[in-house]
């Protein structure tokens, strides 16, 4: 999943006004970013076989530390417990925490069953990417679902605050439209340093809720 996620971390914003947009997106892409780093150290391995599913090509063959259910919890501890040191409230600490989690339920929708409940253990995964359309709405509706509730929870202080959100978020549906539509790097490390480029991402996120006001 990708602008699902993304979503996610819109949605959370409403839930914990006091909580950074991008501090919550590196929440949701938390697990996303821990993965890269372990394909580098040949860690965690991933393969390309394309047709594997619609969506795209990737078997996940061993990613139990990044993407196992109980690797998402303790990630999502340790996030929320680093959070709260820093901003020392437990409400927003815990809504990034729980952020965190998330990453795993939403991929258990859309994954083969390629997702371990702990390392060595069953796996599960309800193969929704073998259905493009289908993929495709759900994104869509998540990624709608969360942007709503975020304009709702917030207000422009400035042109920038209400432009700049407006560029991010279509920018987020051409990247995900791009990732339907050209095939990914047929290359782990080239996949790997353009998972670790998305940090953009919150970066961005950040900025734009600087313009914001959370009501």
């Amino acid at each position: 999943m990708f602008i699902g996620h993304h979503g996610v971390a819109f949605a959370a914003k409403a839930a914990a006004p006091r909580a950074q947009l991008g501090v919550l997106f590196i929440a949701t892409m938390w697990l996303d970013l821990v993965w890269p780093v372990l394909l580098l150290f040949h860690v965690e391995v991933v393969r390309f076989v394309p047709g594997i599913t619609r969506v795209n090509p990737f078997d996940f063959v061993f990613y139990p530390y990044s993407h196992s259910l109980l690797f998402a919890v303790l990630w999502g501890v340790g996030f929320g417990g680093v959070y709260a040191l820093i901003v020392r409230a437990w409400w927003p600490a815990a809504i990034a925490g729980l952020v965190v989690v998330s990453h795993w339920f939403l991929d258990l929708v859309v994954h083969r069953p390629d997702l371990a409940l702990y390392p060595g253990g069953p796996k599960l995964g309800f193969g929704l990417w073998n259905y493009l359309a289908a993929t495709v709405l759900l994104e869509f509706l998540i990624f709608a679902s969360g942007v709503f509730l975020y304009v709702r929870a917030t207000r422009p202080k400035d042109r920038l605050g209400r432009w700049g959100l407006a560029v991010f978020v279509v920018f987020l549906l051409l990247l995900f439209g791009s990732s339907l539509m050209f095939p990914p790097p047929f290359n782990v490390r080239a996949l790997a340093f353009g998972a670790l480029a998305t940090l953009v991402l919150p970066l961005w996120a950040w900025w734009v809720d600087r313009h914001r006001l959370a009501d």
